[in-house]
């Protein structure tokens, strides 16, 4: 006796075996790929999160950092 899964065609995770875990070079591109993007977006949001935890306390947010006073 076959579930219904069986008999449709297969379920997600089946589908996502044919499409990318049945070939060795398709498998290791979708490992890379995602590796990168995570990465990527890993970096963007801890830099957001950063950036928002110290705000004016940043070389960049004070105005009077670098600057000499004006003799005259």
């Amino acid at each position: 006796m076959e579930s219904a899964a069986r008999r449709s065609g297969g379920g997600v995770l089946e589908g996502f075996y044919r499409l990318v875990m049945r070939r060795t070079p398709v498998y290791v591109t979708f490992v890379i790929a995602g590796a990168l993007l995570g990465e990527r977006a890993v970096d963007y949001g801890v830099k957001t999160l950063w950036e928002k935890n110290n705000v004016g306390k940043r070389y960049e947010d004070i105005s009077v950092l670098g600057q000499r006073p004006v003799d005259e």
